[in-house]
């Protein structure tokens, strides 16, 4: 109701005796004032961004002869001249750039203190389970593996046969048996 009766004072749709009722309310209600000053604030923003005036039409001269400028052919020329000067510095990289075999080092990390033994899976492992090491008493596990670029899914299997997924990997998927899978994207660097 207050952002209501600030709207229609600011759209000026109040009577004499309803803008007095509205600023001895505004006087008497703080939190009503912060209000209507804020929404002021904003109508105030939101009016300074319209535009007020359209600009005048001119109108066009007729019968107006072209006369050749070869100048005007100079930024097109010179924009041409850079492709060209951009692909001749860029084709090295391109040939230079790593092919779709390649693999990058992934390290997949779990905090497990309670576990007797952890196995990794994912579509990186066909699905089949890769034991990870324990990292001394710490309560954590590791495993180091050599990925392709793109996305794979996968989770951890504690030694009971319960699968997780990474607590640390918000993008996750159902599977097909009430669990959850990690998401992850791996992208080559240059």
């Amino acid at each position: 109701m207050k952002d209501y009766l600030i709207s229609l004072y600011i759209d000026d749709e109040l009577d004499l005796d309803e803008k007095i009722e509205f600023v001895e309310a505004v006087h008497n209600d703080v939190s009503l004032k912060d209000e209507a000053l804020d929404l002021l604030t904003q109508e105030k923003r939101l009016r300074s961004d319209m535009v007020t005036m359209m600009p005048a039409a001119t109108q066009m001269v007729k019968n107006v002869r072209w006369k050749p400028d070869f100048f005007q052919f100079r930024r097109p020329l010179l924009a041409g001249f850079a492709l060209v000067l951009l692909a001749l510095v860029a084709l090295p990289l391109l040939r230079s750039a790593p092919d779709s075999d390649q693999q990058i080092e992934q390290r997949f990390v779990i905090y497990q203190p309670n576990a007797g033994n952890m196995a990794i899976l994912g579509s990186f492992t066909d699905w089949s389970p890769l034991p990870m090491e324990k990292i001394g008493t710490s309560g954590y596990w590791s495993i180091s593996l050599r990925l392709k670029p793109g996305e794979h899914h996968y989770s951890y299997r504690l030694e009971d046969g319960l699968q997780i997924a990474d607590p640390t990997v918000p993008l996750r998927e159902e599977d097909d048996f009430g669990g959850e899978n990690s998401i992850i994207k791996i992208s080559a660097s240059i």
